[in-house]
């Protein structure tokens, strides 16, 4: 056991995580066909206690999917579509002035939606900047401030965001910053032929499954606990930090980062991952992360992280080619 745990989890409590997380992923399955990954990475990042980036295209069930895991984990979840015009104050909540019966009058803060345990920001890529800054010190601090006066949000709480990865006119990239806050950016595919026709009978029909509640928040907050007390092994917080110093053009043994990367990922990449494969590996049923597990959780823990230079991108490099590159020196 390594100094990063201070007391082991015990064996019956991740036995028991394991069956309700085997619940939990066959009630999703009923609902979202064909995204057995982006399931499962889903899972892994909540577990974690972190926030998620989900890219694709129109109509693969994002915004399902945020919603399923609400019902089925017993988090109170809410939608917010963001669009150019939406404001801090949409988001945060706002103070108004109210008059009593007597004649006086006072400030009442109105909670906004960022006030519930799992927030779906659609689309968070067509609010301006003001905006999305608005939910930096919420994803980090988990709490707003707001006309001077601080307010803590509900526990757990949870940011998956949205993009569109094809239109990119009307949007406004995010900085890098805030990037860095989602644990995981989730690339959400098309799904097979088998899953896809299922899906087509299922959603055409006179009745379609609905998702139904298999856990509470008091047991994701329970099981984010035992995530934190998995032994992780050295050979594996060697391999981490490894994979992330190599990621960097500075500390660099590849030629291939040397050249094609602009900026390397952070200690945030290394502590995500640490998180993530002890999260990947309760999933599974396993007591120990292992370096399988680094390689399954690289690409979708480093590749909003970092970034190609110019030169790299007219050459045709892609970030999948250099991560693939950082998996072969584990």
């Amino acid at each position: 056991m390594t100094p990063h745990t201070s007391s082991a989890a015990p064996l019956d409590e991740i036995a028991a995580l394991d069956s309700r997380l085997s619940e939990a992923r066959a009630a999703i399955g009923r609902v979202i066909f064909g995204q057995d990954e982006v399931i499962d990475q889903s899972l892994i990042t909540l577990l974690a206690g972190g926030h998620a980036l989900l890219i694709g295209l129109p109509g693969l069930a994002k915004t399902r999917l945020v919603h399923t895991l609400g019902v089925v984990l017993g988090l109170d979840d809410k939608r917010v579509q963001f669009t150019p015009d939406l404001m801090p104050a949409d988001i945060l909540g706002s103070e108004v002035l109210e008059e009593s019966a007597g004649g006086g009058r006072a400030f009442r803060f109105v909670k906004g939606p960022v006030f519930c345990q799992l927030l779906m920001a659609d689309e968070i890529n067509r609010a301006g900047p003001r905006t999305q800054s608005a939910l930096l010190q919420a994803m980090q601090e988990h709490h707003v401030s707001v006309a001077g006066s601080r307010y803590d949000l509900p526990r757990p709480f949870h940011v998956l965001a949205t993009q569109n990865p094809l239109e990119q006119e009307g949007t406004y990239p995010l900085p890098e910053a805030q990037l860095d806050r989602f644990l995981m950016q989730i690339d959400v595919g098309y799904p097979d032929f088998e899953a896809e026709r299922r899906m087509l009978i299922d959603t055409t029909g006179a009745q379609s499954a609905e998702p139904v509640r298999v856990m509470e928040a008091c047991d994701l907050l329970a099981a984010q606990a035992l995530v934190r007390r998995v032994p992780v092994g050295e050979s594996v917080v060697d391999a981490i930090l490894t994979l992330v110093r190599e990621g960097r053009p500075e500390s660099t043994s590849l030629d291939l980062v040397r050249r094609a990367v602009a900026w390397g990922p952070g200690p945030r990449a290394a502590q995500a991952l640490m998180l993530a494969t002890r999260a990947r590996a309760l999933l599974q049923g396993r007591l120990a992360p292992s370096i399988d597990d680094i390689r399954a959780l690289a690409a979708p823990v480093l590749r909003h992280r970092m970034a190609l230079g110019f030169a790299a991108r007219a050459d045709g490099i892609t970030l999948t080619q250099v991560i693939g590159a950082l998996e072969g020196t584990l």
